[in-house]
């Protein structure tokens, strides 16, 4: 199997720039950075005495939770359309 292509790009993400390397598309890679920018401004607004290693830390916690509240509902939602199909 051929290894696929990584792109490459640079991001802002709370002021510092990072490069990203993947085999998503630039859009979408610039899409997970500017949501990640987002979070880590929004949490910055309800705790302003973090510095940036908390805030990223905190901005993680709590990603990690929404993508597990999200796996439970997509198990549920599984559940249920086993169910549907009998």
């Amino acid at each position: 199997m051929a290894e696929q292509e990584k792109n490459r790009i640079s991001v802002e993400i709370y002021g510092h720039t990072y490069k990203m390397v993947g085999t998503e598309t630039t859009g979408h890679m610039r899409l997970v950075a500017s949501i990640v920018d987002d979070k880590m401004r929004e949490i910055h607004v309800h705790n302003p005495s973090l510095d940036s290693s908390k805030l990223a830390v905190l901005t993680a916690v709590n990603t990690v939770h929404e993508l597990l509240k999200l796996k439970e509902q997509v198990e549920k939602l599984e559940d249920e359309l086993k169910k549907l199909k009998g």
